[in-house]
């Protein structure tokens, strides 16, 4: 029989096509869409458990995306030859998805689930990330799976001065906006990006731009499932509820944890003690036979301790802390604090820290990247890593997560664009930050830390860069009454509505991630936590301009040395050798790292070594390589070999030429025997370049004084 095939067709302004379909691929799953748009086809299954498990508080949702390397016509590298573990530009297109779809599923939804999402066909002009998310919601909406979406995801490019939805490859690298954007129907959920210091109007805009296309996604969605029968969801109970207990622990808790909100304690474990002390009276003063369900009771309380903080800002206008709503909190930092790197600096702000340092490599450290869709090089590279004792807690070290991933690329974007260009900068760039404590906002300090190490480094950024996150608390009976809230501490993030983190110069913003936990946001609360972000950024310039007010002049006495030489392309060759024997000869006499590689038709020989004199030493054999022989110019030479009729003189690395038994001395020399060695350094002098074949002839004998004429 036959699958039912059904098929919805959206047409974007510029006349390019989006097509879902469902009912032709893995139809055991709870929902599954194949998404096509130009060549590039993803498949979205999601399959959900229909019971939770045991004291499950949150949704176990897991999102996976996968490139195939058969869609790009690829086979895989490695020693297996098939898919494995994920790249980075998949877990970062997982953690797309993920931000999308995670607030849209039902509060006491706690199922586990999976989304899993597979490019099958590559189009090299239709980038697979800024499809996933529609995919995934896609799939979802199909099933029967309760779900408050339909979601999509967008990239929104600004190319030449105008906004671009799902732009190619080429257009990408030319734009100075580059954002993902997910939304609803009614609200934006996730924005992030990079950008070449604009404007918070052109990011706005740009939002506005990238939701009114998304809102037709979400209406073919619709549709869909409409056309599918899928609109009837399935019955679940997936929370224990006892309403009397609820109401019991609120009328005797609540005014408890209000006044402790109220001491606006700043030190985060003071206040987390202080809180937990009224849990646990509670607890206490229960009788041993008692049957309250002592779970129900973390629940309701964490509810009654949010509630109490979130008040505390709506009605008080104060924060838990102690702060003012755009207060930042106190920055302290410096440099140079770990001598043997190659650039380092701490940054503190508050209570969370960053231990960040600079590594100068060469063009053989860079990284190499071969995806099912990218192959190429990275001469950048920042890492994060968030150790358990940042927060107090014991974690076993299991390699980088997703989430340091996410946060590490975040902060990359925020650095990459004020590097110097590549064709200005030799080197490979790695930046590492260790996060030593932790309380909100680690990646915004990596930013700060990142930006102090360059500096320290001597390495000549465009501008310093900054990041801040923000908040929001927000009262869903008043859309008026809300709080923007500056530099969010880990506690205001997890009982505010939005996390917004924004990266930038004085002069506009290179980076952003926003993810909104409330719907019906808008546009007027997004421009005053622009705004507010923005005096924040600058306060923190001026922070880290107090710390290291300039670019240090020059790189660390230990750091690496480096120059390029920029030769013809038919050099190439010349400064290799036969088998590289000359290129290694370099490398073993001056004891630099020499690589070449071809580029805009020349060569470019990019030299390398620990300190100046191996790469001055390296660089002038590349130049006497690359130099053309000169007639009359003098030349320190060696005797290569001897002849019964003179000697090869080697007078330039691989270039040779005869020094005739006529031309070594004035006085006659009837044979060679004795007068010249193997290996012997002499000086001489140019003197002819045969036209036809090309040779040389050498004098020694033209440096010499000539003889006086004897008397008769």
């Amino acid at each position: 029989m036959l699958p039912k095939v059904i098929t919805k067709e959206i047409v974007l302004a510029d006349g390019r096509k989006i097509t879902l379909e469902t009912g032709k691929l893995a139809r055991q799953a709870n929902g599954s869409v194949v998404v096509t748009m130009g060549q590039t086809m993803l498949l979205a299954t999601v399959v959900s458990q229909k019971e939770a498990k045991d004291d499950v508080d949150f949704l176990p949702l897991s999102v996976d995306f996968q490139e195939r390397f058969a869609a790009a016509g690829k086979v895989p590298g490695g020693f297996l030859k098939r898919e494995g573990r994920l790249s980075n530009y998949e877990i970062l297109t997982c953690r797309l998805v993920d931000r999308a779809m995670r607030p849209l599923f039902p509060g006491d939804y706690h199922a586990d689930t999976q989304i899993n999402i597979f490019l099958i066909s590559s189009d090299p002009e239709v980038p697979a990330d800024a499809l996933a998310a529609l995919a995934a919601s896609s799939a979802v909406s199909v099933s029967d799976i309760p779900f408050n979406g339909p979601t999509a995801e967008v990239r929104v490019a600004r190319v030449n001065g105008e906004f671009v939805i799902n732009p190619s490859v080429e257009a990408i690298e030319e734009a100075d906006l580059d954002i993902m954007l997910a939304a609803t129907l009614d609200s934006v959920l996730m924005v992030e990006g990079e950008m070449q210091e604009v404007s918070e109007q052109d990011m706005l805009d740009a939002i506005r731009f990238g939701h009114e296309v998304i809102k037709t996604l979400c209406q073919a969605q619709k549709e869909l499932e409409a056309e599918a029968g899928a609109t009837e969801k399935r019955e679940y109970d997936h929370e224990k509820h006892d309403p009397e207990l609820e109401q019991r622990l609120y009328d005797e808790l609540y005014e408890k944890a209000y006044k402790v909100a109220q001491q606006q304690i700043s030190n985060k474990s003071e206040r987390s003690e202080a809180f937990n002390v009224i849990k646990d009276e509670f607890i206490d003063s229960l009788p041993e036979d008692h049957e309250v369900d002592l779970y129900l009771v973390k629940q309701y309380y964490g509810k009654i301790k949010k509630k109490a903080c979130r008040d505390l800002a709506l009605k008080d206008r104060k924060r838990i802390d102690g702060r003012d709503f755009s207060e930042i909190r106190p920055i302290w930092g410096e440099v140079n604090y770990l001598p043997a790197t190659h650039g380092s600096a701490l940054f503190t702000r508050g209570e969370t820290q960053s231990l960040t340092t600079l590594t100068l490599g060469t063009k053989l450290d860079e990284l190499f990247i071969d995806n099912a869709t990218f192959k190429g090089t990275q001469k950048f590279m920042l890492h994060y890593n968030f150790p358990g004792f940042s927060t107090g807690e014991v974690k076993p070290n299991r390699g980088a997560s997703r989430r340091e991933i996410g946060h590490g690329n975040l902060a990359y974007r925020a650095l990459k664009g004020m590097l110097p260009k590549d064709e200005d900068n030799p080197y490979t760039i790695r930046i590492v930050s260790d996060i030593m404590e932790s309380n909100g906002s680690s990646s915004m300090a990596t930013v700060c830390a990142g930006t102090m190490a360059l500096m320290d480094g001597g390495i000549s950024i465009k501008a310093p860069v900054s990041g801040i996150a923000m908040g929001l608390i927000s009262d869903e009976s008043d859309p008026e009454n809300y709080a923007v809230l500056s530099d969010i501490l880990g506690d205001e993030d997890h009982l505010g509505d939005m996390d917004f983190k924004v990266t930038g110069t004085r002069d506009g913003i290179t980076a952003c991630q926003m993810d909104i936990k409330m719907e019906g946001l808008s546009y007027d609360i997004l421009t005053k936590a622009l705004a507010q972000a923005r005096e924040g950024r600058l306060h923190i310039l001026d922070k880290i301009e107090e710390i290291i007010p300039s670019t240090n002049s020059d790189l660390k006495p230990h750091a690496p040395r480096s120059t390029t030489v920029v030769i013809e392309k038919d050099m190439i060759g010349a400064v290799i050798g036969p088998g590289g024997k000359i290129v290694q000869l370099i490398q073993k006499e001056s004891g630099a790292t020499v690589v070449i590689e071809e580029k805009d038709e020349h060569g470019h020989v990019n030299i390398f070594a620990n300190d100046r004199e191996s790469m001055d030493k390296a660089h002038e054999m590349v130049k006497q390589i690359i130099a053309v022989p000169t007639v009359g110019e003098v030349y320190e030479g060696k005797v290569k070999s001897i002849m019964p009729f003179g000697a090869f003189v080697e007078f330039l690395p691989g270039k040779e030429g005869l020094l005739h038994i006529s031309e070594i001395k004035w006085e006659r020399i009837e044979k060679m025997d004795g007068v010249l060695e193997s290996g012997e350094e002499i000086t001489v002098k140019l003197i002819d370049v045969d036209k036809r074949s090309g040779k040389y002839r050498l004098s020694r004998k033209a440096l010499l004084p000539r003889p006086a004429k004897k008397q008769d």
